[in-house]
């Protein structure tokens, strides 16, 4: 029984290999995030997955990466909704603000990208007009409409600009990797 024991602390020390991230689905399409991305519980029926993405800093939040299913194929609508949701400097027109890429992945999508750093009037209910609004600085939102011809999947990763712009390599190769 005593050596049982030793076994059982033994391999507990060690560690076990935590199980493979499972693939998350973008409408037919799907891809294993990063080992590193810690899978959560979506926070809302709207989400169908959700991770946080650590920071190498202590003193910043970690990133969020949301998936959203079943949603609007109207690229040009969401991202000026999107915009709407960063403070503008003087003199700015929210029209040009950000980043825009476009890039083919298979099945016939499309994934579309809007990249965007500045002061993000964050609500954690954006439709609802008596969610509160959190001025959060220095924040990056990349945005991503994956758009096919039976579905489309909204994917957003959040959080401060330098935990964001340190996995967002690995978020676009992410992306890039659905089969």
């Amino acid at each position: 029984m005593r050596t049982l024991s030793v076994i059982v602390l033994l391999f507990a020390a060690t560690g076990a290999s935590a199980p493979p991230p499972k693939p998350v689905k973008f409408g037919p399409l799907s891809a294993t995030p990063s080992a590193d991305w810690k899978a959560e519980k979506p926070a809302n029926l709207l989400r169908s997955a959700q991770f946080k993405l650590p920071s190498a800093d202590d003193g910043l939040a970690a990133a969020e990466l949301a998936v959203f299913g079943e949603a609007s194929p109207k690229v040009a609508e969401k991202f000026a909704e999107w915009r709407g949701t960063f403070a503008l400097a003087e003199g700015e027109s929210a029209d040009k603000l950000g980043k825009v890429e476009t890039f083919a992945l298979p099945g016939k999508t499309v994934a579309h990208t809007l990249d965007v750093t500045g002061t993000w009037k964050y609500r954690e209910r954006p439709r609802d007009p008596a969610s509160k609004e959190e001025l959060r600085p220095d924040s990056r939102v990349v945005w991503a409409i994956l758009v096919n011809e039976d579905e489309t999947t909204h994917v957003r990763l959040s959080g401060p600009a330098k935990v964001v712009a340190a996995h967002h390599a690995a978020f676009v190769a992410w992306l890039k990797s659905a089969k």
